[in-house]
């Protein structure tokens, strides 16, 4: 190693590594990890002072990886009054996420060779975090789209309802062309669109008949009766058959329904073909919360029961779940205005993601185990991304510093998406993010949290 280049010591930390926390310390230079002391076996202090150029004090808190979000919706180019990269990026790295997977529904569509190259121009030129990039599918590029540079994309997203952009891709044909023709990673989101608009044309004239009038739209909690389960289930369920059929590399996209876990297998990710991704959201809040926040919480697939989200709590340890994303989908104030029909849907939470499943840890509803697994290690596996996810040698220095000792409360005043809100306002998180580092530049600093930092993002390689 260059002995111009700093080599940075993190000390006087509970490292995560091999599947457990361990007393120590952790080195990286030119953005490599290089180093991993055990405090029971290293001297840590013959380290610092003969090796170390700078040493940082981690007082106590646990140094987790960077999460790997394989579901966000950065808004550029074309949506930026709602978010654009550097905004969503520096909210990403405030919540310890380190890389992200962005998605093609934005304007113009990630769906041909010349907006896929523009979009990565983008966040070469303003990511915090390092980034990959999805691929539209649609009825009109798939021939394209599967002679595309495999560096160049994380896989493919196909929309199997309703979606923004117009990439709706229900043609059964061309969906078996796509699955038999690539080993590359199918994203789905699966809704099917026939289900959803019979159940909007009855729950309308419901509405029509009881107040004897013509109406557009109708309370939010009739949102998951509209995009109801079984719109869920008929999908996924044609999905994962299509994939057993043609042995494609299958992951559906925020499962929302304990009828959807049926469908499943269960197991490790390395060894499954068909995986499933849940969502934060999904897993905090359930259709009780609809009367307290409102649109706040409307997104696609629609928060369900209090039933169906203990099946998807339990999915995280029983093998059924694979990855936990956010779906980050900011959306102004005044885009939420309305209800189940006319409130858009999504929302944005990426910065408080790693704190709301640290959460759920703190509850006993996971183990930190399975959150680092589910929201780092899983993904890397599943996009094969390599030499991010964990915490080892010879790996990316990707890495969050947590105070479990300090609580965090949200508020208008913490939140750095551009937006300028979150469903977690008022909630209050037993840690709170330090620090976090890409590629080990460090681009969050609690004491300094809007501080300009430098685009240190990589775009992702693949492995495979």
């Amino acid at each position: 190693m260059d002995a111009q280049v700093p080599t940075t010591l993190i000390r006087n930390v509970r490292v995560f590594t091999d599947g457990s926390l361990h007393k120590g310390a952790v080195a990286f230079c030119e953005g490599i990890i290089t180093a991993i002391l055990f405090e029971a076996d290293d001297d840590i202090d013959a380290f610092a002072e003969s090796v170390a150029d700078v040493v940082i004090d981690g007082k106590g808190g646990m140094l987790l990886p960077g999460a790997i979000d394989a579901h966000v919706h950065f808004r550029e180019p074309g949506m930026t009054q709602k978010a654009d990269i550097a905004s969503e990026s520096r909210a990403a790295a405030a919540g310890g996420v380190t890389t992200v997977l962005d998605m093609p529904n934005v304007n113009p569509t990630t769906t041909s060779p010349s907006a896929l190259a523009l979009k990565l121009s983008l966040f070469d030129e303003k990511s915090l975090v390092n980034y990959g990039v999805f691929y539209g599918i649609t009825s009109a590029n798939i021939d394209e789209a599967l002679r595309l540079n495999p560096a160049d994309i994380c896989g493919y997203k196909v929309f199997l309802g309703s979606s923004t952009g117009g990439m709706l891709m229900n043609d059964a044909s061309l969906l078996r062309q796509l699955f038999a023709s690539t080993q590359r990673t199918i994203a789905v989101h699966s809704e099917s669109e026939d289900i959803i608009r019979a159940n909007r044309q009855r729950i309308l004239a419901e509405f029509e008949a009881k107040e004897g009038k013509a109406v557009d739209d109708v309370p939010v909690e009739y949102h998951p009766v509209i995009r109801s389960t079984e719109a869920c289930v008929a999908t996924t369920d044609q999905a994962i058959r299509l994939a057993k059929e043609t042995g494609a590399n299958l992951h559906i996209c925020h499962i929302t329904t304990e009828a959807e876990l049926s469908l499943l297998e269960r197991g490790e990710i390395d060894d499954k073909k068909i995986t499933a991704e849940a969502c934060v959201a999904h897993l905090w809040f359930c259709d009780d919360d609809y009367k307290r926040l409102g649109t706040a919480i409307k997104c696609n697939p629609a928060i369900k029961t209090r039933q169906d989200r203990e099946a998807l709590r339990q999915g995280l340890t029983n093998g059924l779940i694979d990855t936990i994303a956010t779906d980050h989908a900011p959306h102004c104030p005044s885009d939420k205005q309305g209800g189940a029909i006319k409130a858009a849907s999504g929302m944005p939470s990426i910065q408080f993601s790693y704190l709301a499943m640290l959460e759920l840890a703190k509850q006993g509803i996971v183990s930190l185990e399975n959150v680092v697994k589910l929201m780092c290690e899983n993904p890397a596996k599943r996009y094969r991304i390599a030499d991010r996810g964990s915490i080892q040698l010879d790996a990316k220095a990707d890495m969050v510093l947590v105070a479990d000792n300090e609580s965090l409360t949200v508020s208008a005043d913490t939140i750095l998406s551009k937006c300028g809100w979150s469903p977690f306002e008022g909630v209050t998180f037993s840690n709170r993010i330090m620090k976090t580092w890409v590629n080990g530049i460090e681009v969050f600093d609690q004491n300094s949290p809007a501080a300009q930092r430098p685009a240190a993002g990589q775009k992702i390689e693949y492995y495979g």
